[in-house]
């Protein structure tokens, strides 16, 4: 009787849902840039980022920045809570660089930094959001 029990417990019994814990800036991976990214650099229109694994280096990530009509190719890390990114509107130069951190009890799901256009001395601030 009690094996029965436990049987109809076990089977009746709603799931349990796995629930995934929110890491700390600094331990923030790839795994936690994945998918797409609202950008706001400070003076200019707001832009989606889409991330996705690297196809070449297992903990990288690359994707696209789309501004419009306007489409730049990206790819870069995090690593110990610091987001690097390079731009590139063809494929090859490096047009920009965004260089950021990981907010603290965000889950890594924002970034601040600064994003620099190539042979600019000085950048401009950046927020990161996850959609």
């Amino acid at each position: 009787m009690k094996a029965l029990a436990l049987v109809l417990l076990a089977v009746l019994s709603p799931p349990v849902i796995a629930q995934t814990a929110c890491p700390a800036a600094g331990d923030v991976a790839q795994s936690h840039l994945l998918g797409t990214w609202r950008a706001e650099v400070e003076g200019r229109n707001s832009a989606t980022l889409h991330l996705e694994k690297h196809p070449e280096y297992a903990e990288s990530v690359s994707g696209h920045l789309d501004r419009g009509e306007r489409r730049s190719q990206v790819a870069g890390e995090v690593e110990d809570g610091e987001l690097t990114l390079e731009e590139s509107a063809d494929g090859v130069h490096i047009a920009a660089t965004w260089l950021g951190d990981v907010v603290e009890g965000s889950c890594g799901r924002e970034v601040r930094g600064t994003w620099t256009l190539d042979g600019q001395p000085t950048g401009v601030p950046f927020v990161l959001r996850k959609q």
